[in-house]
């Protein structure tokens, strides 16, 4: 089994990605069919949970800012065609936003629901030599308490273990603390080479290093997941689109409720129509039969009906509009 501790740093990183779906689902999935298993010490969800709303703030803000600066830029050397792009993009920029917040809610599920590690004696006496040494993580004058803790728990939790064939790795995006100073990322600190010898224990860095190191572990089972994430993706529907759709079931709504009307006029419960309305309404209800096709446009029965309101009240909902805003 891969067991993995990722860093919160790694954690935040991933869930400000755009393609960050694919890794969470990947790692979610490989968890629940035993093939993975999340190390989760207490400080990196204390940790995630603190920095989760200034993150989110700041993810969102970023994507708003970037669409801010280029309408600005379009507005003023663009086309009336890229402009008429802006507009519609203007419409997806709160989606885009809403993806990057699932990521963090998603994550914070993974982490409180992982194998939860709490340290003992024998972690803090290790913290402790640690600093008196000045080994890293505790080699700066900065306080990495916290991050030395990571290194002691991820180490006797390998110590720990007796299971064959059990692969460990500590993910991080914390160069300075964890990482061959002013040199390859990739590599651990010397203070740490001991802990990571590439082949039980790995030391990886980034995003991008778990996605390889996966891809590496796991092969084609992990590049299948990636890509189910992507076909089962769907991009939001362009606003043009959702008029276009709220339109025709106005006019396939109203198209019936002037049947209904035509009705009443002939069995008398309802008086005479003035002749240039009724001729205005006929050429209307004419053009709905060649735009949409007779057998497109109605009558329908109950169920269908009901059906066709609910579709344009959902798609009147998705515009601005209240949920019963049925008038046509």
């Amino acid at each position: 089994m891969l067991r993995l501790l990722i860093d919160t740093s790694v954690w935040l990183d991933l869930a400000r990605r755009r393609d960050g779906q694919q890794t969470i689902v990947a790692i979610r999935t490989l968890e629940h069919q035993n093939e993975l298993e999340l190390l989760v010490p207490s400080l990196i969800l204390d940790e995630f949970e603190r920095n989760r709303p200034r993150a989110e703030n700041a993810a969102t803000q970023s994507v708003r800012e970037r669409f801010r600066l280029i309408k600005q830029d379009v507005q003023e050397y663009g086309d009336e065609e890229t402009r008429r792009w802006i507009a519609e993009m203007a419409h997806q920029i709160p989606y885009v936003a809403e993806g990057s917040l699932q990521n963090f809610s998603e994550i914070f599920e993974l982490i409180k629901n992982g194998r939860r590690l709490e340290p003992g004696p024998a972690e803090n006496e290790a913290v402790v030599r640690r600093g008196l040494e000045k080994k890293a993580p505790l080699h700066l004058n900065k306080n990495s308490v916290a991050d030395a803790m990571l290194v002691e728990l991820y180490k006797s939790t390998i110590e720990a273990s007796d299971e064959v064939g059990d692969i460990f790795c500590f993910a991080t995006s914390n160069y300075e603390d964890f990482s061959f100073p002013k040199g390859d990322h990739r590599k651990p600190h010397p203070d740490l080479a001991d802990i990571f010898d590439q082949i039980r224990s790995r030391y990886v860095y980034g995003v991008d290093g778990l996605n390889s190191m996966m891809l590496s572990h796991f092969g084609d089972d992990f590049t299948e997941l990636v890509e189910e994430v992507e076909l089962v993706r769907t991009e939001p529907r362009p606003l043009a689109e959702i008029l276009k759709a709220e339109n025709e079931y106005f006019e396939k709504i109203w198209y019936v409720r002037k049947l209904i009307l035509q009705e009443k006029v002939e069995d008398g419960r309802r008086a005479e129509l003035n002749p240039g309305l009724e001729g205005q309404m006929n050429a209307a209800m004419r053009d709905i039969e060649e735009r949409y096709g007779k057998d497109n446009v109605g009558p329908w029965d109950d169920w269908g009906w009901g059906f066709v309101h609910g579709k344009l009240s959902a798609l009147r909902w998705v515009l601005g509009e209240d949920w019963d805003f049925l008038d046509t």
